[in-house]
């Protein structure tokens, strides 16, 4: 009979094939066998300290090294693409009397993303879709272009993102994600303004800042006509319907018949609050700091002008802010709007801003000079 095939040797394939099973065996059994002695004498180097007494202090393991190592190799890699290709976010709105809510949304914005890209609605598109803007579109132009984490403005944009515009954003522009609050934006016809952007899944919804909007500014202002002498005691109904402003009256009526701060604020400060706007940043040696204080109640395009100017007279700009009660034994009862802590967050946010007094004297002192290095 003829012999059966194999290889130059005489050893037919299955022998071939059985041999290298065995091999891998041995070797993977020896591997094994090798790892569980690595870790037993680990192990056991470890528990008599011995591993801490041989091994150089720049070789021993350490808790987090290994995670040190990924984390560092992330960020590199972060970088890297931030360079080639950042995230571009969009916000969109009206800003009309902008306060530290719009600022708030704003930064949560630009956490989302690199770069924030900021549409202003142009004031026909306010009047079509909600009636006149309390600010023209340079003022509220002026606003939104100071706040520090804005990247880019787009002017005349739409007030509903039509498929035609959120086209021209994603090509033109190159955005990635439309930001928005949680609050509801409706078209006249009842609507969601942000359908289209959300349907491409390319919407991301931020949380809304709670206690304050623009509509609630300007039931504040009104609010403060009951103190003047000129107006009948009884508020105007529109005031009424602002703030709870109605029941804020009836609770001060009859409590006391004198004259009283009238401002109705619903903001509850927070330390995490304050530092998420803060700039973190401290003067270099040498640098020329430039103080300026001021209430800066209802932040508008002026208050950006002086602080912009102050700013070019130095290369750190400190702001102090008055109290509430200076500010009214200055300016009478019914001021300021905003309180104290409201009026923070709106100056922190602006970019010529390095740093602020929470409550700084109205005198400026030998001492605050040198404390300061003003």
């Amino acid at each position: 009979s003829p012999p059966e095939p194999g290889n130059a040797h005489g050893c037919s394939p299955l022998a071939t094939m059985e041999g290298t099973s065995t091999s891998k065996m041995l070797l993977y059994s020896a591997a094994a066998a090798t790892g569980v002695a690595v870790a037993a004498a680990v192990l056991w180097a470890r528990r008599t300290h011995a591993y801490e007494q041989y091994v150089p202090l720049q070789y021993q393991y350490r808790p987090g090294t290994i995670s040190g190592w990924i984390a560092k190799a992330l960020s590199r890699h972060s970088k890297q693409r931030r360079k080639q290709r950042p995230v571009r976010v969009y916000v969109d709105g009206c800003f009309d009397m902008m306060h530290y809510g719009h600022a708030n949304a704003l930064r949560q914005a630009k956490s989302v993303g690199d770069q924030l890209v900021l549409g202003l609605i142009p004031d026909s598109e306010i009047m079509r879709c909600k009636g006149p803007p309390v600010m023209n579109e340079e003022e509220r132009y002026t606003l939104v272009e100071q706040v520090k984490w804005v990247d880019e403005v787009i002017r005349d944009v739409p007030y509903d993102l039509n498929p035609q515009f959120m086209q021209e954003l994603f090509t033109k522009h190159r955005i990635d994600y439309v930001i928005h609050g949680d609050d509801p934006c409706l078209l006249p016809d009842g609507t969601d303004a942000y359908a289209h952007a959300k349907k491409l899944g390319r919407f991301v919804m931020v949380k809304r800042t709670e206690g304050v909007s623009t509509t609630d500014i300007v039931g504040r202002m009104l609010t403060c006509s009951r103190v003047n002498p000129i107006i009948a005691s009884e508020p105007h109904p529109l005031a009424k319907s602002f703030s709870g402003a109605d029941e804020a009256l009836k609770n001060e009526a009859s409590s006391s018949s004198t004259p009283r701060r009238t401002t109705l604020s619903c903001f509850l400060p927070t330390s995490r609050r304050l530092v998420q706007f803060s700039n973190g940043r401290t003067p270099e040696d040498g640098a020329r700091i430039v103080y300026i204080d001021g209430a800066f109640d209802v932040f508008h395009p002026g208050h950006v002008a002086v602080l912009k100017a102050a700013k070019a007279e130095g290369d750190f700009l400190l702001v102090g802010l008055h109290t509430d009660e200076d500010v009214q034994a200055r300016r009478g009862p019914h001021l300021p709007i905003m309180n104290l802590h409201e009026r923070s967050l709106s100056v922190l946010a602006c970019k010529f801003v390095d740093e602020v007094v929470i409550g700084s004297p109205t005198i400026i002192t030998r001492d605050m000079i040198t404390m300061f290095n003003i």
